[in-house]
Order: C-alpha cells, then structure tokens, then sequence
C-alpha cells in the first residue's frame, strides 16, 4: 500500500475527494513511466551468437511499435548472463528488487533459467523465457509470473519417436551428451516411440562436452539398429553429423534428431547434413506471411539471416506488446497483466500460439528434412502440442 493510499484511508470525509485526485495522480505519473524490460542473456562466451540473435528479435517486434506501447515508452536494462547459472540470482535480485523491471527476458541456458526462477518467485517482475528448454521451467518450478516462448525439451522430441515408427523404424539407439536437456529429449522420444511399439534397444550417453564420436559410432555398426535418434547442438552437432557421415553410416543407417541438430549448423554440417530428419517448432522456409515479412525486416535492420532464436526473442517482444496494449499501459497490476498474457494468442513466424495452463506455448511441430543446406518442412508433425508440465500445480 502507498502512502497517499494510507492518508486517505485516514482523513475525513470533507478532504476525500482531494486525496482521490491525488492517488489518480500519482497513478497517472507511473503509468507515464517507462515500461521497464530487463534483457539477461549471454552477450560474451559460447552463447554470445543465440544472446545477440534472440535481442535483435526482441528489440524488432518493439521498434515495429516505434519502441512505446499504449503510449509508454520502452526502457531496455541489458545484463550479459556468459551463460553462468552461478551468476543467475545476482542478476536476476538486481533487475527486479533494484531496477524495478517490469519484465525480465531471459535466459539461453537452462541452469541460468533454474537460477532466475527461484529468485523472481512471488517477485512483482514477469519473467519471459525465450528459449531455455528445460521442462521443470513450466513443470514443477513453474509460476504464475514465468512464461515461456520457445519450448520445453519434451515437445521437440517427442513428435520424432511416432514418426520414426512410421516410417518403419522399429529398433533404435538413442544417443545424446549425458546432461539435463539431452536426457530430458531421450526420454521423450522413447515415451512416443515406445507407446507406437518401437524399441529402444541402445542409450548412448556421452560426457559433455566430448565431441569425440568414433568409438560410439563403431558400436552402433556392430548393433545395426534400424535408425539412430540422438541429440547434440551447436559445434557438437556439426562434429557428430560429419563423423557420423565419415563412418560411413549415413547412408546405411538413417539419422534422426530433436531439430537442434541441424538448427544453425547445416552451413558447418555441409553435404554430410543432407537427408537428416529432425521435428521442431520452426523452420526458415516455412510457407506463412508472418515468417516472410519478419525474416524480410529482420534481415533489413540486422543485415543477416533470422534464425529460430531471433523468432523466440521476437515472440517475447509481441507478448509484452500485447499485453501491455490489453491493460491498455498499466504494469503496476500485475495480476491483471498476468491474466492478459495467458489469454492470447500469438501471432508468430512459427505459426500462431497460445499458452498452457503452465505458460508454455501450445504449438505446431514440423517434421524436417536438411535438402541443399536447408532444413525444409516435410510435413506438420503435431499440431497444438501442448507439454504435459508434469509437477506444475498452477
């Protein structure tokens, strides 16, 4: 309660009218304010190029609004996380408790995001996940003020286990680095695949960050599974496509993957890419309007090519929008804006989505194949997925 509340609460009828005025003032200079958005993502180390890319979608889907929202003007407050869960509470304590941010957007890395959200509980700041995938975020840690725009380990994994069964893949092995994510899109996979009557017969966990593949690799010639699905990302994935292809197995065993396999590494990848099927909830071709003039403008105001971060952090940014315009400019009631955020639908390159229960997007995944460097949609794998948030009691 503020003070002008607790005087008026205190005055006599005669001077009511007076302390109303007031109050309706001092309501009015906040909502001139500028809305306040922290940015924590990793602008210096391994991550600095998904931190640059998921900012530049960020700050698009505002300049598209002239950088104000129901005439407030938008103040960015950026803090580079260099991916460093350790340094996640201290941030985070900083934007909310000192800076008073109205929204805190971030992170890339799963460990950081764990850190951020059991800072920013029962905080009045609203945290917007743009891509960390870990499915405790909107499982069991999650909370009304968290909300994610990207996706949960789950839903880009899981499509892949029925399709692959399909396609008549009925003995798999599985492989990914031996930490939460990877894990995490194993057992999503072996949950779909299992349940459509495929087997699991071989997980390969690798340390992280190994990208030493061979000895992996002669062991699944020798098992001759009927295809292979693995997760690995950015230089790691570039290592194990090509290794994979070296081995000479790409053209005996099919490769399968969550989309991160071939997401920004098919340039890297080279010819040993092409074929490789992989499920996600983007890709650059997609046939939409919303994805060819956000990639059109994107690439005019940053000089390159957008990629599927630069389309999460864009998303972020239309869900501030939105709800900002819905609460037609007030931050200080965040119940109400909270309650605004989980009613909408989101106009996004990826294809429109809303929010679960758990604040996770309800969305298409696309079923992929790399052909000439590119991953091209093949066909919608799942429409409306929605991850089960398993542990979440919103």
């Amino acid at each position: 309660m503020n003070n002008k509340k607790k005087i008026c609460q205190s005055v006599l009828p005669a001077t009511i009218a007076a302390c109303m005025i007031a109050m309706s003032s001092g309501s009015m200079a906040a909502d001139s304010d500028p809305i306040k958005v922290g940015v924590m993502l990793p602008f210096s180390g391994v991550y600095a190029g998904l931190g640059e890319s998921t900012r530049n979608g960020l700050k698009q889907a505002l300049k598209e609004k002239g950088n104000t929202i129901a005439g407030r003007a938008v103040e960015f407050i950026e803090m580079d996380t260099e991916a460093k869960p350790a340094r996640a509470p201290e941030i985070t304590s900083s934007l909310v408790d000192n800076q008073k941010a109205d929204f805190v957007i971030g992170p890339v890395h799963s460990g950081v995001a764990m850190g951020m959200i059991k800072t920013i509980k029962g905080k009045d700041s609203i945290m917007i996940i743009p891509n960390a995938g870990a499915n405790a975020a909107t499982g069991a840690f999650c909370q009304p003020n968290v909300f994610r725009t990207s996706f949960s380990s789950w839903q880009t994994a899981f499509p892949m286990g029925k399709e692959a069964y399909d396609m008549g893949y009925k003995k798999i092995v599985t492989m990914s680095w031996n930490y939460g994510f990877g894990k995490e899109s194993l057992e999503a996979f072996n949950e779909s695949f299992s349940k459509a009557g495929g087997e699991v017969i071989k997980e390969m966990l690798v340390p992280f960050p190994k990208t030493e593949f061979q000895s992996y690799l002669t062991e699944i010639a020798s098992i001759k599974p009927d295809a292979v699905f693995v997760f690995f990302a950015g230089g790691g994935a570039v290592k194990f496509v090509k290794d994979y292809d070296a081995m000479g197995l790409k053209g005996k065993i099919p490769l399968l993957g969550s989309g991160f396999l071939t997401e920004g590494t098919t340039t890297a990848q080279g010819p040993a890419a092409e074929g490789v099927m992989t499920t996600l909830h983007y890709a650059d071709a997609l046939d939409i309007p919303k994805n060819k003039s956000f990639r059109q403008d994107y690439e005019t105001l940053y000089g390159k090519p957008a990629d599927l971060f630069a389309v999460q952090g864009y998303d972020a940014g239309q869900l501030i929008v939105d709800a900002v315009t819905a609460t037609n400019g007030n931050t200080a009631d965040k119940a109400a804006l909270i309650q605004q955020m989980g009613k909408l639908e989101i106009d996004s390159p990826r294809g429109a989505f809303h929010f679960s229960k758990a604040h996770n997007p309800i969305q298409t995944i696309y079923l992929r194949k790399v052909v000439d460097g590119q991953n091209t949609v093949v066909k919608t794998s799942y429409a409306g997925l929605e991850d089960p948030a398993r542990g979440c009691k919103l």
